[in-house]
């Protein structure tokens, strides 16, 4: 088929405007023609957008589904860690997700997961050793080499991760950095080991301490951790050196944008259009090696057509020469390819979750933060009741659990502050790193409940209010991560049951459900709570 669009087409790599006219045949641009100067008032052409880091599995989209979601926005192209799904199934679930990517006219970029389980301080479902990492990343829609979270191993040369690294190395595929506040001569030891980007800066301050020493940094703004802020303004000097993600990116905030928000929102800075472009279209083809195109003649048909440039409205959007979004609508047709779990959890009961009373003067407490992985380490004084340790309201101290989904054992359980709830309890299976299943709540009952929802769908987000009046869940059958439901019926869902959460149990948080997934990811500092216990990131151990 052959066809051709006019417009103002945006040459980023020349840093010109020029009304145009773009010629396509048979998946390709085969020619870029200037007609005359940009014209006032006239729609844009440029290349896609593409997400640079996301884990696909935290839409709760089967990756078809994220496609007919993202595409709407002017995404082409995302570079997928299948970590999530690949700690519960393991090398079947890396399949699962290239096996349904491609499915549909969207181009998915995925990574070989390094770290999986992602530490020995919890129960996952699977291990992917070296061996298996080399096998995937032998695989042409293998990229990359997953984020490197076991930066302590780097660090010390740890044999297994040395041989991981090595794989990637061998396959000339580059390697993805997860180092959370290194900085300095670590931070450079790190880098010079061969990773190449880092999502987890917190501050401009350690980007720019990791920028010297050549790594690429990449400015995340997800569903609940949120960096834009902190680093947007060094794209100023280092757009050459930076790329934007979501890292993670819940379904309702997926239907309201993507990687065209953060466009608006550094336009809006005053930066520099075509450095803004560098990072949203151009770095992340460049670094990674994708088969996109970037508006060139010869190269694959990818591009989108926009309102302005200014709110990036996308008007259409091209993959491969195929129109798979026009005016808000999206004309991808996805399928769910089969199932894929691993669940084997019996229900409880109330009296699981009891807290004994031991003397103890004060008790640790996970305090999280709004727009943030990383927590803070408190104690406070425990409020007793009939011998048990309880919630303490008034303070907003409320009771969290993990509870392994893969085998019967004890729940782990503790405290956290800023959850805000004032009844009932919450819970989900979506728990970084190993996907067991994560609750808070105000009291046994109430928690138990919640976590025996999900429990019954094999995986998924649950709510309950103090006296069972009313329960909500979204079942995620898919590992415990994903949904086979259409993308906007899942959207839907969601938000509904996120609105429950904040007006009747009384949540604070922006994204309440976001926030506790990342309450059992250890490698996030500082105070964290996995299936086997209470643990420190600082020392990089359990709490006695």
């Amino acid at each position: 088929m052959q066809f051709s669009v006019k417009g103002n087409v945006v040459d980023v790599f020349n840093k010109i405007f020029f009304y145009g006219e773009v010629f396509i045949s048979n998946a390709k641009i085969i020619e870029v023609r200037k007609i005359a100067k940009a014209k006032v008032n006239e729609k844009f052409i440029l290349p896609g957008f593409i997400d640079s880091h996301v884990h696909i599995e935290s839409s709760m989209l089967v990756p078809s589904e994220f496609a007919k979601l993202a595409v709407v926005h002017g995404t082409v192209a995302t570079v997928s860690d299948p970590h999530e799904i690949a700690n519960v199934c393991g090398m079947a679930g890396v399949e699962f997700m290239i096996t349904n990517g491609k499915t549909v006219p969207f181009k998915f970029n995925f990574g070989a997961p390094s770290c999986v389980p992602a530490t020995i301080f919890e129960t996952a479902g699977a291990i992917l050793n070296a061996n298996d990492i080399g096998a995937l990343l032998q695989k042409k829609e293998v990229k990359y080499l997953s984020e490197m979270m076991n930066f302590p191993g780097v660090l010390h040369s740890d044999v297994e991760v040395m041989k991981k690294i090595t794989a990637a190395k061998k396959n000339n595929k580059p390697i993805d950095g997860h180092a959370p506040g290194l900085r300095g001569k670590a931070a450079k030891n790190y880098i010079a080991a061969g990773i190449s980007t880092d999502h987890e800066c917190f501050t401009a301050e350690e980007a720019l301490d990791k920028l010297q020493y050549g790594m690429k940094i990449l400015i995340r703004e997800g569903s609940a951790a949120k960096n834009f802020e902190a680093l947007i303004d060094l794209m100023n000097n280092h757009a050459d050196y930076m790329m934007f993600c979501s890292d993670d990116k819940h379904p309702d905030s997926l239907v309201e944008g993507h990687i065209n928000l953060l466009c608006e929102r550094a336009v809006a800075k005053s930066i520099d259009i075509f450095k803004v472009l560098l990072a949203a279209c151009i770095n992340p083809v460049l670094h990674y090696k994708l088969d996109v195109g970037l508006l060139k003649e010869g190269d694959a048909a990818d591009f989108i057509v926009v309102e302005d440039l200014v709110h990036f409205k996308t008007i259409q959007t091209y993959i491969d020469g195929i129109l798979v979004a026009e005016d808000g609508k999206s004309l991808i047709k996805a399928a769910t390819s089969g199932i894929i779990n691993q669940f084997n959890c019996e229900e409880k009961v109330a009296v699981d979750f009891c807290f004994p009373y031991n003397d103890e003067k004060e008790i640790f407490v996970i305090e999280a933060i709004e727009g943030q992985l990383i927590t803070n380490k408190l104690t406070a004084t425990p409020k007793i009741i009939n011998g048990e340790i309880v919630s303490d309201l008034a303070n907003d101290i409320l009771k969290i659990v993990v509870v392994n989904r893969y085998k019967n054992i004890p729940i782990a359980k503790t405290f956290i502050k800023n959850f805000g709830l004032q009844q009932g309890a919450i819970a989900s299976t979506v728990a970084h790193d190993s996907h067991n299943i994560i609750a808070v709540g105000v009291d046994d009952e109430s928690i138990c409940r919640a976590v025996n929802l999900v429990i019954k769908e094999q995986g998924g987000i649950s709510a309950v209010t103090f006296n069972g009046s009313k329960n909500m869940v979204v079942g995620l059958p898919v590992a415990g991560l994903m949904s086979t439901d259409d993308g906007y019926t899942v959207a839907t869902n969601y938000t509904a049951i996120d609105k429950m959460v904040k007006k009747e149990l009384g949540s604070t948080l922006v994204a309440p459900f976001m926030t506790l997934s990342f309450m059992a990811l250890l490698v996030i500092p500082h105070l964290k709570l996995s299936d086997l216990g209470l643990f420190d990131g600082d020392v990089f151990g359990f709490i006695k």
